[in-house]
């Protein structure tokens, strides 16, 4: 039961912030499993390989939110929190991705030598 409803919530503020971050794709899952989708370009949908690896990374190493990579271009962000996640949690975890997108991300000029995804 928790596990839907607060994978709900966490699913409805990724979509919230797709508006305003254009590096959302696509947000998808059910309950606590979801994965966010980063492209390059929503046209496009240029899949964002390189830009996801290094918010994975930044995500563990300056906001302690561990993330993994998955889907077929590696640039599908997954999220997959014990049962006992809350919305504060969720909040957390969102505030946290939110930051690292615009804060860490935003003007790196050689992404693809920030790259790298943590073991």
């Amino acid at each position: 039961k928790n596990a839907a409803k607060v994978g709900q919530y966490l699913k409805e503020k990724f979509l919230d912030l797709s508006q305003s971050l254009d590096i959302i794709g696509d947000v998808r899952g059910s309950g606590l499993f979801i994965g966010i989708e980063l492209v390059r370009d929503r046209m496009t949908q240029e899949p964002a390989e390189a830009e996801t690896s290094f918010l994975c990374t930044i995500m563990k190493e300056k906001y302690s939110i561990l993330t993994s990579i998955d889907g077929l271009h590696n640039n599908v962000l997954v999220v997959k929190p014990p049962m006992v996640f809350s919305m504060a949690d969720a909040d957390e975890f969102a505030k946290g991705f939110e930051n690292a997108v615009r804060f860490d991300l935003q003007g790196l000029e050689d992404i693809n030598s920030l790259a790298r995804t943590p073991t």
